[in-house]
């Protein structure tokens, strides 16, 4: 059954009688109608009337409209006005830049600009490098999309990605103290966008590649990786797949299973399924099959693109044929990145006993939560109104912090792999249960614990670029 959610929040400006129960009455209402009520707030009055802010979640639009008919069909009650939260929140955008310097006077004038300034343009001039120590390269990621692949969304053009892209921006301030911007390309041409961001490159320290549509993004990552000196990062591949690799550490642990012995089905070949598998590899999975729209890929047959036939050459060592459903039966666990509602519970009760499930699918899963843990003894999804959420908010912000700090040029693979367990390793063995298998994006402790895995594996492959920060005393002239 649907619930209420904060993403559909609202809040109705209501006049109702100056009685003792008119506010109380206000409540019955609301809830009668299935909203869950967050706040209520008198906001004017007068010997007549009150004036009732109320906020509350619904489940979508219509529900909002539900929500004010109930209430203008109470006698005395008239609504002025109902305001979408989530609306309100975008007005304007999310984003401002703000200046760590103050320009009070003519010397500071002349130190931030001309003629200070040509000094200092001078010193990166005769050693590029220096941008890192002098500019805002130091701190600074592009977070690039050309709008192909948006959440659930699909295609809907660079102008519509871009309060997304300005989310990913906040998380980053937020999580891990990254000044990140949105950078909407109206192209989607794999050659433009590599030259694009080739010729941005100079101002910032990495480039998170979001939401570009598969199997462009693969050619598009891979070329701006082996071109520049940056750190590239694609984070609807990576970035669940390091999400997906710490649940799925956390999860063993539960079922006192291991990774290499175990039987792994994924559901989605996409951009998310092939990281994913890359990743599980790398983490020592043995057994994985990667099931697309026409069933488990085979090894020597001719796939589509070089990504789905790396897949086959690489997965499904025992030659298995046939369809998700099928190859559902024995498994030990599922990870869906693929379409809502293509299992249900006699899926998850062919698994093997101890099942774990990962259903992804957004915003609607390969299968509810409530089914499979009928049957599954560890359950994740990506949705916040179920527990074990698998979100790459854990990931990003943290990792770049750490490439940013190393100096780092590349990403590797030890990298994503240090990054998940780091993420795994903030769940004490105290704290660890079936409902409780990945930690909170509030949990204070993920992205410094990511950062520091990821700068330390920097540091001993010798891909860390980072030199002396010079202070004040010892800059030089």
């Amino acid at each position: 059954m649907a619930t209420p959610s904060p993403g559909y929040s609202i809040i109705v400006k209501v006049q109702a009688p100056s009685t003792f129960t008119a506010t109380s009455d206000l409540t019955a209402l609301v809830a009668e109608a299935g909203a869950a009520i967050t706040a209520l707030d008198i906001v004017d009055a007068s010997h007549e009337f009150n004036i009732i802010n109320l906020a509350c979640n619904t489940l979508g639009k219509t529900h909002s409209q539900q929500i004010r008919d109930t209430i203008e069909a109470q006698e005395g009650f008239e609504v002025l006005s109902l305001s979408d939260r989530t609306f309100h929140m975008h007005q304007g955008g999310k984003l401002q830049t703000t200046s760590k310097v103050n320009v009070r006077n003519r010397d500071d004038l002349s130190r931030a600009y001309t003629p200070g300034v040509a000094r200092v343009c001078k010193a990166i001039a005769k050693d590029t490098q220096r941008a890192r120590e002098l500019t805002i390269k130091r701190n600074t990621i592009a977070v690039v999309t050309d709008g192909t692949a948006v959440l659930g969304l699909g295609d809907i053009g660079p102008e519509a990605a871009m309060p997304v892209m300005e989310g990913k921006a906040v998380l980053f301030k937020q999580f891990a103290n990254v000044d990140a911007w949105p950078v909407a390309l109206d192209t989607t041409d794999t050659d433009e966008i590599v030259q694009i961001v080739k010729a941005i490159a100079p101002a910032y320290g990495g480039i998170n590649l979001e939401d570009i549509s598969a199997p462009r993004c693969f050619e598009i990552e891979a070329r701006l990786r082996e071109e520049l000196d940056i750190p590239v990062f694609h984070d609807d591949q990576h970035g669940t797949a390091i999400v997906t690799q710490a649940a799925l550490n956390n999860a063993l642990k539960v079922v006192g299973k291991k990774i290499e012995d175990i039987r792994i089905v994924v559901s989605g070949v996409g951009a998310a399924g092939h990281a994913i598998i890359r990743l599980l590899q790398a983490s020592g999975a043995q057994h994985i099959l990667a099931a697309g729209r026409d069933g488990v890929l085979e090894p020597n047959t001719t796939q589509r693109d070089e990504h789905r036939q790396w897949l086959a050459d690489n997965t499904n060592k025992e030659g298995y044929s046939g369809s998700l459903k099928e190859a559902m039966v024995g498994a030990d666990v599922f990870i869906g990145v693929s379409a809502p509602n293509l299992l249900d519970e006699r899926d998850v009760a062919a698994m093997n006993d101890d099942a774990i499930v990962f259903a992804m699918a957004n915003p609607d899963p390969e299968i509810l939560p409530t089914d499979a843990s009928k049957h599954a003894a560890v359950v994740a999804t990506g949705r916040s109104d179920f527990p074990n959420q698998i979100n790459n908010v854990l990931a990003f912000p943290g990792l770049f912090r750490g490439l940013l700090d190393a100096g780092a040029s590349n990403i590797t693979e030890d990298m994503l792999v240090a990054a998940a367990d780091a993420i795994s390793e903030t769940i004490t063995a105290d704290e660890l249960n079936p409902s409780y298998i990945i930690p909170s994006v509030f949990n204070t402790k993920v992205s410094p614990a990511v950062a520091q895995a990821v700068a330390e594996v920097a540091e001993r492959n010798g891909n860390s670029s980072n030199r002396v920060v010079k202070t004040q005393d010892d800059i030089d002239f």
